[in-house]
């Protein structure tokens, strides 16, 4: 395959090239690695591989199957694509295989869907070198409606402004699948989520540690007709929401269990008053059980409050190990012959 002329690139793709001695612009020689996540995909495989193969013709494409019954796999392999098999279900579980199986310097994670646009794979890697970055989240644009249905739209919409209220996150698609990310961004990240929730656990992994990460604008289109979504709309956004809540209590435990302590506090007076008001008038409290649960509200309050101190001086240990991790290992650097 013939090198893209100098004037054939655009300029937001150009640092995704650099220039050979020829005076032509040759890909990176960063190790690149297109990871997909499949379940039962055997009518678009084929072609996001080729797709991508073409758009990045220097990446190695993975496949990574997830107990598909259909001939995903297979399919893959006729493609070219290096095909890995997943036992446990789940994409939370593929995406920690992957991310431990391979090893590359730049990777892109898109689904094997053909929804996503594998031409701006380069684009989204150049802006990850020109900037410095660890993470760059494809938005997804859309013009049919087929490809990302309106109740999905407000799910997600609901979602990133709860995440945004809760982290303070600067993401607009906090669930998009299409993403790049430098080697030091996937060697650190857990990846304890099992399903369709670790997207969100990828937002917030980039938001605790401050990572320097962006976010581009990628077209994005409907499935082929053949091909089934595997998103249920209300179990996976149900469960979304669950990992957002019990991420807030790990990541942010005091403010969460302040608020806890705040409820109950509250409760505690909105019972006691009453009986304040009686007792100044009589010196008599007439409802003891009233009395002892509002002391035991007022109580659970306070250790509420006292749990979140406690976590929050372990919340800050465990992440400072995480940031001593993830800063021993060396960024995605441009490479020489880069033009500015």
């Amino acid at each position: 395959m013939e090198s893209p002329a100098r004037e054939s690139v655009p300029s937001s793709e150009a640092y995704y090239y650099r220039q050979a001695a020829d005076g032509c612009l040759k890909p990176v020689d960063h190790r690149l690695a297109v990871i997909l996540p499949c379940y039962n995909e055997e009518a678009a495989i084929a072609r996001v591989i080729s797709d991508f193969r073409l758009a990045l013709p220097a990446a190695t494409v993975y496949v990574f199957d997830n107990n598909s019954t259909d001939r995903t796999a297979e399919m893959a392999e006729q493609a070219g694509a290096v095909v890995m098999r997943v036992n446990l279900p789940g994409k939370g579980n593929v995406v920690r295989r992957m991310f431990a199986d391979v090893d590359a310097d730049i990777y892109v994670m898109a689904d094997g869907d053909a929804t996503y646009h594998a031409p701006s794979a380069p684009m989204m890697i150049g802006k990850l070198l020109r900037d410095n970055l660890d993470m760059v989240v494809g938005i997804r644009s859309h013009h049919q409606s087929q490809a990302y249905r309106r109740g999905h739209r407000l799910g997600n919409r609901m979602l990133t402004r709860t995440m945004t209220a809760i982290f303070g996150s600067g993401f607009t698609d906090m669930l998009s699948g299409y993403r790049v990310f430098s080697r030091r961004f996937v060697k650190s990240f857990p990846a304890m989520s099992k399903g369709f929730e670790i997207e969100t656990e990828l937002t917030i992994h980039a938001l605790e540690l401050r990572m320097p990460s962006d976010e581009m604008r990628t077209p994005y289109g409907a499935r082929p007709n053949e091909s089934e979504s595997k998103l249920r709309t209300y179990a996976d956004g149900l469960r979304i929401l669950k990992t957002i809540i019990k991420l807030f209590a790990v990541e942010r435990p005091l403010r969460f269990y302040s608020l806890a302590a705040l409820i109950f506090v509250l409760a505690a007076i909105v019972l006691a008053a009453p009986l304040l008001v009686t007792y100044a008038d009589t010196g008599f409290v007439p409802r003891f059980p009233t009395a002892i649960l509002s002391t035991g509200l007022s109580v659970t309050g306070v250790i509420c409050f006292i749990t979140g101190v406690i976590l929050e001086t372990v919340t800050i240990g465990r992440r400072e190990i995480k940031q001593l991790h993830y800063l021993s290992m060396s960024g995605v650097s441009k490479p020489k012959g880069y033009e500015n």
